[in-house]
């Protein structure tokens, strides 16, 4: 049975991590977004999924922290950073990037083999910087727009658009999933390296955990950190600032965010919704 590719689980809280740095940096009010038609659901959702993360995944990252030294993390999460970039490079032959994909298919054999086992970096000394995509930023360069945005029960943050990549690049080019589909095991321990990365993930994220704790609606920080990710992985940490200010919905003439204020609480009271209105919310600056 073919399993989805766990190491791509965390990524929108990898997200969540450069967000944070580009907040120290200078922030901009996003006004509030009644773009999300899906959003009474999303909240369970997210409730439930943020519920599994304090019972189990947190205090497993917490444990693993106790029992390894940042040496040892580091080189786990070497590993298995390598071990997907087959996923990114597929994708940048599907977008029709083959200089990408040549950079990234010789990051991963440096790393693969100077790097003992993909343990060790040394393709980033030699000027091989890490690029990731997926199938669902494949799709985005075909021109299929993102479709509501949609919080996934255990994989967390989506679009209609995006969610494509988790069977797609799991089942086609995942190479954990491919030695799972290929190799007879009785008891399930293809699941373990995936777990290992699951947690060895969470536990990088312990120090980044007040920003979201902090944050005025964690439910919107989240979607609108997610969105603005995916803008710029779309466009290569570069995205054009019309693009941006779009997102933020700054574009508009007379920008007013006390008025957008209002006009939040009242589609979230014809909604429904019983969390406080995601109205500054914090996003990056396109300075």
């Amino acid at each position: 049975m073919p399993i989805l590719p766990l190491p791509r689980l965390l990524s929108l809280h990898r997200g969540l991590i450069l967000l944070a740095v580009a907040l120290l940096a200078g922030c901009a009010i996003a006004p509030p977004r009644t773009d999300d038609p899906l959003q009474k659901v999303n909240r369970k959702v997210y409730a439930f999924n943020d519920t599994l993360d304090k019972a189990v995944l947190r205090p497993a990252a917490v444990g693993y922290r106790k029992v390894t030294t940042p040496g040892v993390r580091r080189s786990v999460d070497n590993f298995f950073t390598n071990i997907e970039l087959p996923v990114t490079v597929a994708n940048d032959l599907l977008q029709a990037r083959p200089s990408q994909a040549l950079g990234n298919t010789g990051r991963f054999f440096i790393n693969l083999t100077v790097g003992v086992g993909g343990l060790f970096d040394p393709a980033s000394k030699l000027g091989l910087p890490l690029q990731t995509t997926d199938f669902g930023i494949t799709l985005a360069r075909w021109g299929m727009p993102d479709g509501d945005f949609v919080m996934l029960p255990l994989l967390g943050p989506s679009t209609l658009r995006d969610m494509w990549r988790y069977p797609v690049d799991g089942y086609f080019f995942d190479p954990l999933s491919l030695i799972a589909k290929n190799h007879g095991f009785n008891f399930g321990e293809y699941y373990l390296p995936q777990v290992l990365y699951v947690v060895s993930m969470r536990a990088q994220l312990i120090d980044a955990e007040g920003f979201l704790q902090t944050a005025y609606d964690p439910y919107a920080f989240m979607r609108d950190a997610y969105r603005q990710r995916r803008l710029y992985l779309l466009y290569d940490g570069n995205p054009p600032a019309a693009v941006v200010d779009k997102l933020q919905g700054v574009d508009q003439q007379g920008f007013d965010p006390d008025e957008l204020l209002e006009q939040q609480k009242q589609w979230e009271k014809q909604h429904g919704s019983s969390q406080p209105a995601p109205a500054q919310t914090p996003v990056p600056s396109k300075n």
